[in-house]
């Protein structure tokens, strides 16, 4: 979701992705202790690739939490634009993360394709598996709530990997239920793989955002339309240009030249342009909005990248 979405208050933005940042790393260390008990009792490669994934899972939901608590700082006077990008710097090292486990597990898992091993004790990498499955898709659904109502790139990032981990630990049962049951010791290996590339991809999604994030891009243009039709709609309004809009963190900035009748007073134009900021921060809570007054009808200074 993005932070043009929302619609609840600062405070209540803040609290939701707190309790966001605490229940994944909950959630990530009763895993590692589960799994890594599996995995010395199956030395299954699938677990062990599960269990890779939720050390770093733990690593990446701490520096989360750690940015969350960033970006939620107010503005100061050296920071006048807030910490918002800090969770799209969090969002870049989770991709980071993501991807050196997805090569890891990559290895591992051409080395056992080559040399099969059988699998032992998989009932209990299987009970592990199940309790893995229960606590990640209750934390992917939690998750999903604080994205919808506070459009937290950070949690947007966690949520998304925690959801691949939900298959991943679904393709584990898989692989040891066709290990233990069909003898077919290749499978293990195979799903090895098989999550490695999707773990992949998922870094792939999660820094690609994050990186939009820092680079600035535009706001969607639907969005974009959006803003226009709020300032035209002021009878004030003749036209709108130079529009420029971005994201930071969980808020918005937008900036657009509004045209006016040159015959207007300073006093009138000045007051149809606050109007229109404060239509488009009350369509955008949290939004930061400037507009610049121009008389219709005059050329305006080209600007050129600095």
């Amino acid at each position: 979701m993005s932070p043009v979405d929302i619609k609840v208050d600062a405070d209540t933005r803040g609290r939701l992705m707190r309790q966001a940042t605490y229940a994944s790393v909950l959630v990530a260390c009763i895993l590692i202790a589960a799994k890594l008990v599996a995995w010395i009792l199956t030395d299954s490669v699938s677990v062990l690739s599960s269990l890779l994934d939720s050390l770093l899972d733990a690593a990446a939901s701490l520096v989360n939490l750690v940015a969350v608590r960033h970006a939620l700082a107010p503005a100061d006077a050296e920071h006048r634009f807030g910490h918002g990008k800090a969770e799209a710097v969090a969002g870049l090292v989770q991709a980071a993360f993501i991807a050196g486990s997805a090569v890891l597990l990559l290895s591992e898992a051409a080395h056992r394709l080559a040399s099969p091993v059988p699998i032992d004790n998989g009932a209990v990498g299987l009970a592990v598996m199940a309790l893995s499955m229960v606590l990640t898709f209750a934390l992917v659904v939690f998750q999903k709530h604080v994205v919808r109502r506070t459009g937290s790139v950070a949690v947007g990032a966690d949520r998304l990997h925690y959801a691949s981990d939900f298959l991943l630990n679904g393709g584990v049962a898989v692989s040891l239920v066709a290990s233990m049951w069909f003898g077919i010791e290749t499978i293990d290996p195979v799903f090895g793989l098989a999550i490695g590339a999707w773990i992949l991809r998922g870094a792939w999604t999660i820094g690609r955002d994050a990186l939009d994030h820092l680079m600035d891009r535009e706001l969607p243009e639907a969005t974009r339309a959006q803003i226009v039709e709020i300032a035209r709609a002021h009878p004030d309004i003749r036209s709108v240009h130079d529009l420029r809009t971005r994201a930071n963190g969980s808020s918005i900035h937008v900036q657009l030249h509004l045209e006016m009748d040159g015959a207007l007073s300073l006093l009138r134009a000045h007051a149809a342009a606050d109007a229109v900021e404060a239509a488009i921060e009350a369509a955008f809570p949290g939004a930061d909005v400037i507009a610049h007054m121009d008389p219709s009808g005059v050329a305006e200074r080209v600007r050129t990248p600095a």
